[in-house]
């Protein structure tokens, strides 16, 4: 059942995204880069639970997938922390963010990621977004581009411990797609 996840759900949330990525990044990243994200990509955000805009999927008490939308200017964790990163987008001239997907790995391929999306998108265009934006990491990047996010340009993002990944900057709009 998708549900808004709570404040009670980050420990399960925690657990959730470190052996996601701990199981799924080494298809797509080197060792050194896997335990990099585990440690910075791998974060519960609060913010996103406080502003009710975070989901989870639980599956009989058990949470399988993650992840949401933000109203807020802070694009992806791993990078620390900016100024302007808890400062409120204005739909009308920005995009609102896609934030901290993951999945178990026993359970992809179910549409979880999908389910997730498609909340985040009609919540953010009931928020008045007009667009959707996300940095993928590369073993998100097939999912996103099956929901309608093109690419725009690809990047190494910086981890805070020096180490670097290759990241998908991906937008599209909050229309349903035909």
């Amino acid at each position: 059942m998708l549900r808004i996840a709570t404040r009670a759900d980050i420990p399960q949330i925690a657990a959730l995204a470190e052996r996601s990525v701990l199981d799924l990044f080494g298809a797509f990243y080197d060792e050194r880069q896997t335990a990099s994200a585990a440690v910075y990509i791998a974060q519960v955000d609060p913010q996103l639970i406080d502003d009710g805009t975070y989901y989870v999927y639980d599956a009989g008490g058990e949470i399988v997938a993650c992840g949401g939308w933000s109203k807020r200017a802070k694009l992806f964790s791993g990078r620390g922390s900016r100024a302007d990163d808890l400062r409120l987008l204005d739909p009308e001239t920005e995009s609102a963010r896609i934030r901290a997907m993951f999945v178990r790995a026993d359970w992809t391929r179910r549409g979880l990621g999908r389910a997730i999306l498609e909340a985040s998108r009609r919540a953010a265009a009931e928020a008045g977004f007009r667009t959707l934006i996300l940095m993928a990491t590369l073993p998100g990047e097939q999912l996103y581009r099956a929901y309608g996010f093109r690419e725009r340009e690809r990047s190494m993002i910086t981890m805070p411990d020096g180490v670097q990944i290759e990241g998908v900057l991906m937008e599209r709009s909050v229309e349903p797609l035909d």
